[in-house]
């Protein structure tokens, strides 16, 4: 009888746990190694969740293995953005062409154990939890773990391995630094590095209502605070309350280092988020004691080691959250690499470099649109033209079921891939924002000829 081929997968996050139901499902031995409790069992740290938006890659990458449903009944739909000025004022920006194009908020603690439970159904799954892999042999495919309560050490052994182990991967740095160590062969070009942004994060709660009524706000928004060189997001969960996140800068007068008294915290908050002040309880309390986390891009290269290892997920490109497409270009790796499988296995090496050539390119693009959707959605999205080129694009999309805004094209046109939507939409962008610029009035424009010089762009 043939052997059945073992995979070790390190990480029971997200991606981890959803390539290890893919490869159940094609009758490997699959081991997935967390270093953390089990959070089933165990209360997850808060402050550092930041809600989820999932959209149409994830939402596809979760049907294919029978459980999109199940997802989407924990997560509460968002019709688009509702701007909040300082003066309380608010505006609405719908995210598609209608009703029907939304993304979801879902909070990760729920999502992640959802997927952990779906993946030990299957009885070729085990999730082995404390366990903290400290060594990677990947020449043998071998792992040194670290039991995270004892501290005594195994050593197991695996055909291959699949990092999903986030931005600090464990199996990450064992790839990169074996092929830079690896002489003779000049096209291989190994490195790790994060780009960090001077803004950091921190996240508040606004609590749900009692009574009928949880929501006390719009909850079918994502609701946006501009301020220029700074924003605060609030994203709705389906108990009723919502996770804000307030992206600061981490340095300055005005930052998470100037705001160090509970009194300049709230004046701080009168003066541009009064609106939020009866919503969040023990503002300052909150504010002291919730952590403040780091946001960087990661660009390394290569995503394998030979037929030994393989990156997913985070651990391959780790991203900003502002386009909130992370996990689900993580949902999406996990689309392509078993289509790899399916097409070169049980050749690893030619599965591995192919999945590589597939996705690489698309993990440096949505890195880029990440960044860049940090800046419109702080600086931008109150900007005059920018709402004209917002309602332009929306009259192009009702007119012509052809054309996609850039949005659009990364969140709901999974056709398109990350490289394609980044290219042709910021050329999109660049045609309307000139165009815009120089309009009185939106509803004065030729739209059947900006709609040629938009397809002129394909």
């Amino acid at each position: 009888m043939e052997k059945q081929t073992q995979v070790f997968i390190v990480g029971a996050g997200l991606a981890g746990s959803l390539i290890g139901i893919y490869l159940a499902r094609r009758g490997y031995a699959v081991d997935i190694f967390e270093s953390r409790p089990d959070m089933r069992s165990t209360d997850i740290q808060a402050g550092r969740s930041i809600n989820l938006a999932l959209s149409n890659r994830g939402i596809r990458a979760l049907k294919k293995v029978g459980i999109d449903q199940q997802v989407l009944d924990k997560a509460v739909p968002m019709l688009g953005r509702m701007l909040h000025d300082q003066a309380g004022n608010l505006k609405f920006a719908p995210y598609g062409r209608d009703k029907t194009e939304y993304i979801n908020s879902i909070s990760r603690g729920e999502l992640n154990k959802l997927l952990m439970t779906e993946a030990e159904k299957h009885k070729n799954v085990k999730l082995h939890f404390n366990q903290r892999c400290v060594d990677i042999d990947l020449h043998q495919a071998r792992i040194t773990l670290e039991n995270q309560t004892g501290s005594q050490r195994t050593t197991p052994k695996a055909d291959f391995i699949i990092g999903a182990d986030g931005v600090n991967s464990a199996v990450r740095r064992a790839i990169v630094t074996q092929n830079a160590s690896q002489t003779g062969d000049s096209t291989t070009v190994a490195y790790s590095r994060v780009e960090w942004l001077e803004h950091g994060y921190k996240e508040l709660t606004i609590r749900p209502a009692t009574g009928k009524n949880k929501f006390r706000m719009d909850k079918q928004s994502l609701h946006i605070w501009p301020r220029g060189t700074y924003m605060l997001i609030a994203l709705p969960n389906f108990d009723g309350s919502f996770t804000c996140t307030l992206f600061f800068p981490m340095k300055g007068e005005i930052s998470f280092e100037g705001l160090n008294r509970p009194e300049k915290i709230r004046a701080f908050f009168e003066r541009e988020f009064r609106d939020t002040l009866p919503l969040i309880d023990n503002l300052e309390k909150e504010f002291a004691e919730n952590p403040v986390g780091k946001l960087g891009t990661l660009r390394c290269a290569p995503w394998h080691y030979k037929n030994k290892a393989v990156l997913i997920g985070d651990a391959a490109h780790a991203i900003v959250p502002f386009y909130g497409q992370g996990m689900n270009a993580s949902f999406e790796d996990c689309i392509y690499l078993d289509q790899c499988i399916e097409k070169h296995a049980p050749d690893w090496e030619e599965v591995f470099k192919n999945y590589e050539q597939l996705r690489y390119d698309n993990g440096q693009a949505i890195a880029d649109l990440a960044v860049e959707n940090f800046y419109e959605m702080r600086d931008h999205v109150a900007n005059p033209i920018f709402r004209k080129k917002r309602t332009l694009e929306q009259l192009l999309e009702k007119k012509y079921e052809d054309y996609h805004s850039k949005y659009s094209l990364v969140t709901f046109h999974p056709e398109f891939s990350y490289s394609k939507a980044k290219e042709l939409g910021n050329k999109q962008d660049a045609l309307l924002m000139e165009l815009c610029g120089a309009l009185e009035n939106i509803h004065t424009v030729n739209i059947e000829q900006t709609y040629q010089k938009l397809k002129a762009l394909n």
